[in-house]
């Protein structure tokens, strides 16, 4: 099965970055897994998405989010089936992950199903600021949400 790491982000925007760093650090851990292909600094979205992850059998994507109350720190895990799609699409700016990939094989790309795209969202204080650290909260937390998402991907890969 063709697997791909993708760490999703903005590399100098403090927390942004956090996807990607994960994505480097659990690629190194995992270095020399059959199948494994990683994208460890993504930064597209939309329908430009389509043509990094086309030709993949399962998706494992790495990104920061903001709740309404969230900690930093916390993670999620969900697959595609939680995503919900763009409802009245204006134009292409206005496409989602969801969207994207719906759209995708309705042309025939070929892309993972959503029960094999995994999502890990890591709960994020500021991801608004330039700079190249993350903040104080994420870093004290980031040893601890490596070790949590490196086991539940190295879980998903044994599948």
């Amino acid at each position: 099965m063709r697997t791909l790491l993708l760490g999703m982000g903005n590399p100098i925007l403090t927390d942004d970055s956090v996807g990607v760093r994960l994505a480097r650090d659990v690629a190194s851990r995992l270095k020399g897994t059959p199948g494994l292909a990683v994208v460890e600094e993504c930064s597209v979205g939309g329908l430009a998405l389509l043509d990094v992850v086309a030709g993949h059998d399962r998706l494992l994507v790495v990104d920061a989010i903001r709740t309404r109350g969230g900690t930093p720190g916390d993670w999620y895990r969900f697959d595609a089936r939680a995503l919900r799609d763009t409802l009245h699409l204006r134009n292409v700016h206005d496409v989602n992950f969801a969207t994207a990939m719906e759209l995708g094989r309705r042309l025939g790309v070929q892309l993972p199903p959503d029960e094999e795209i995994h999502i890990f969202a890591v709960e994020v204080a500021d991801d608004a600021t330039f700079g190249e650290t993350l903040s104080p909260a994420l870093d004290a937390a980031y040893g601890e949400i490596l070790a949590g998402i490196l086991e539940e991907i190295r879980g998903i890969l044994r599948r």
